[in-house]
């Protein structure tokens, strides 16, 4: 997939599940739906990143991008459900995204 059309799927679906968590609280129907739609957009998108030619510490960090978003898809099968523990599925996977966007940052580019 292209990089420039990566992004912008990558930016689409982070504004469609943080709306989707968000009208969740609303009770809306369509809300579910949203963040589903964006759980598994940013699953492709983690998915389809290419790891060729990354050293062993930054593959790592990919797994847990791809781990973060099965998380996301598995707390919209339970936001569809109507169950809560999809708000700690959620938070484990924003833990994870957290922590890529922190140590990743010193990887090849910047050594």
């Amino acid at each position: 997939m292209n990089s420039q059309i990566r992004t912008y799927l990558f930016t689409v679906s982070a504004i469609l599940l943080l709306g989707g968590a968000v009208l969740y609280l609303t009770q809306w129907f369509v809300a579910p739906y949203l963040f589903a739609v964006g759980a598994a957009g940013i699953t492709v998108c983690y998915l389809t990143e290419s790891v060729v030619g990354l050293d062993f510490r930054q593959k790592r960090l990919h797994r847990f991008n791809v781990l973060s978003g099965l998380l996301m898809i598995a707390a919209s099968a339970f936001m569809f459900k109507g169950k809560m523990e999809w708000v700690i599925l959620l938070a484990i996977s924003a833990i994870f995204q957290t922590y890529v966007a922190f140590v990743g940052g010193k990887g090849k580019n910047n050594s």
